[in-house]
This record gives C-alpha cells, sequence and structure tokens, in this order.
C-alpha cells in the first residue's frame, strides 16, 4: 500500500511515494519494489561510467541500502526520487575512485619501500621509509606538496581542495598529478 492510504500495491507506486513509505512505517516490500526498479538501472549507469560488472552490481546494492538507511533525508522539493537515488550511486562511485587513489598512492610508497631496500632481506624500517617520503615531499613545489597533504594525508576530495584553495578543480587535479609523478621518479630513482 502506498502512503496515502489508496490499495494501489507497491509496485504500482510512484518511487517518491515509496520512499515515504519507508520512512513512514519501514516498508519492506516498498524497499523490494525501489530495489527491483533501481538496482539494475543503477547498475547500467555504473557500467556506462566504465566501472566493471561486479563493482557496479556492489555499489547498486550499496545505493538501495543507503536510499534504506537515508530514507528520511530525501526531499520531494529538491529533485525527484530518481535524481536522489542516481547521485547517491554517483557519489558512492566516487568515493571508491577515491578509496582506489588512496590505495595506489600506499602501494607507491610500499613500492618505494622494497625499491630502497640494501639487500633482499632488510626492509626498510618505519622511520626510514617515512624520512625518505619526506624528503621527496620537500622537493615538491609547495603547491603541489601542499594539494597532495590535503588529498591524501587529510583525505579531502578534490573538489573541497580546490575551493579551500580558491582554485578550478582542473588546477587542483593537475598539481595532483604532477606531484605524483614527481615522487614516483624521487622514490623510485634512488633504488
Amino acid at each position: 500500500m502506498c502512503d496515502n492510504g489508496d490499495t494501489t500495491s507497491a509496485k504500482d507506486a510512484e518511487p517518491a511515494q515509496l520512499i515515504g513509505a519507508i520512512v513512514q512505517r519501514r516498508d519492506r516490500s516498498a524497499f523490494a519494489a525501489l530495489f527491483a526498479f533501481y538496482a539494475p538501472r543503477v547498475k547500467a549507469m555504473l557500467l556506462g561510467m566504465g566501472a566493471g560488472t561486479e563493482l557496479a552490481e556492489d555499489i547498486a546494492q550499496e545505493t538501495l541500502l543507503t536510499v534504506w538507511r537515508k530514507a528520511a533525508q530525501f526531499d520531494p522539493a529538491r529533485g525527484s526520487a530518481s535524481a536522489w537515488i542516481y547521485a547517491i550511486a554517483r557519489n558512492l562511485r566516487v568515493d571508491r575512485l577515491r578509496q582506489d587513489q588512496r590505495v595506489k598512492a600506499l602501494a607507491l610508497y610500499e613500492a618505494a619501500e622494497t625499491a630502497e631496500a640494501e639487500g633482499p632481506d632488510e626492509p626498510l624500517s618505519a622511520a626510514e621509509r617515512e624520512r625518505r617520503v619526506r624528503a621527496a615531499m620537500r622537493e615538491l613545489p609547495g603547491e603541489q606538496a601542499e594539494v597532495v597533504k590535503l588529498s591524501f594525508f587529510e583525505g579531502r576530495a578534490h573538489g573541497d581542495i580546490a575551493r579551500l584553495l580558491r582554485l578550478p578543480l582542473g588546477t587542483v587535479k593537475s598539481r595532483l598529478r604532477l606531484a605524483m609523478a614527481r615522487l614516483r621518479n624521487r622514490l623510485g630513482d634512488e633504488s
């Protein structure tokens, strides 16, 4: 049933009504109807954005679970239910991309550890690894070091960094790319 009291089934209700039923009654049939309708569409959108099948399925499920948990945050005055659901999916995809970037940065630093080892059986100490990364960071131009610190050490999103530094988003991304290339070269050259 819809939240307006008529006898329309959950599968025939409008998405905003289904979200309302979730908010008011934690209506599982409303959630099931939303899931059945949106999960394949969200997955298709993510595949179109370049996500692999497994990742697209995972994010689609996470998107709908977020809808269940945050249904009360939906405001029909700000946009349609579809727009809200797709925005959740896009944001989750961006979060995964950021997480992947952090993993790649960590792998870069771990690669520096192995490249710097004096012998195959002598791993670098954490202090030595930290010293080398700090030295490489000091060699970066100030504006590049600043965006690296904000992005990787403080975990800020690129858009947040752009607003904080009052720079265009493209400039922030360019500085990060240049900085990471310099760090990769610097830490890789000392092997």
